[in-house]
């Protein structure tokens, strides 16, 4: 895939799991209202599209490039026990 096209991809992705995550908290939000009377059946499935929501955004910035090399290896390099310097050989 091009560069370009990567780019786009990655940022319709992260564009639509924006909208899934604040529609999930729109619908999560409204469903507490006793006199909209919406289906409590949704509910559950509005929760579920946040995480969606979420997943959906992190692979758009996989996808386009919007994650940096420092910030995918942040974890490795802060809690690995491996790449910790205070080890006892």
């Amino acid at each position: 895939m091009r560069r370009k096209n990567a780019s786009l991809l990655g940022n319709f992705l992260m564009g639509l799991g924006l909208v899934v995550m604040v529609v999930g908290v729109g619908y999560s939000i409204l469903n507490q209202l006793p006199q909209l009377q919406l289906p409590q059946f949704f509910a559950h499935g509005a929760v579920l599209s946040i995480f969606v929501g979420a997943v959906l955004w992190l692979a758009g910035a996989r996808v386009g490039g919007h994650e940096q090399v420092c910030d995918r290896y942040w974890w490795v390099r802060h809690f690995d026990k491996r790449c910790q310097r205070n080890q006892h050989r």
